[in-house]
């Protein structure tokens, strides 16, 4: 028999605007932009919750992000979706903060460079924004294309990322 997970949600404002973070006692299972395009992406229904601790951590180094203090998340995720879209998500966290690919690349990586459509759909259907970096996904001319979350909020985090500040001893 099948345990069905709980879920716990609180909301954060950040540079990009509110998110919504959600959590079973696996991890992060969701990081959604409040933008209209988002709706793509099938949440569960959860309580809310922002002492989960999973969520305050979440919320702990987007801050950190945000402030150009932190490239690397080490926050425990709960994958939700099909085998592939899981693949996909893992690959694309091989994706280094302030570097860019492109679909075509993703589906190489994955083995088949023709998945170029299924990586595509499988990144739109990306429930850990962010942390799970599809806004480094690049059309194959560079152009800013398919992020859910808004172009405007991709071009806000690749710029973030390209100017990000080294810590100081002052800053530590």
């Amino acid at each position: 028999m099948e345990v069905k997970a709980n879920y716990e949600y609180k909301i954060i404002d950040t540079p990009v605007g509110p998110i919504h973070l959600i959590a079973t006692e696996k991890g992060l299972s969701g990081l959604v932009l409040a933008d209209k395009d988002y709706i793509r992406t099938k949440l569960p229904t959860a309580t809310y919750n922002e002492q989960a601790p999973v969520l305050i951590q979440t919320e702990l180094q987007l801050n950190e992000y945000f402030a150009k203090k932190r490239k690397i998340f080490d926050i425990p995720l709960d994958f939700q979706g099909t085998a592939f879209q899981i693949r996909v998500r893992e690959v694309l966290l091989g994706v280094s903060y302030g570097t860019t690919r492109t679909y075509g690349q993703l589906a190489q990586q994955l083995g088949d460079s023709k998945a170029v459509r299924a990586v595509g759909g499988a990144l739109n259907k990306n429930p850990i924004a962010i942390i799970v970096p599809c806004h480094r996904i690049v059309g194959t001319s560079g152009k800013l294309v398919g992020f859910a979350g808004g172009i405007r909020n991709k071009s806000i985090l690749l710029d973030l990322e390209q100017h990000y500040q080294t810590p100081t001893l002052f800053d530590l």
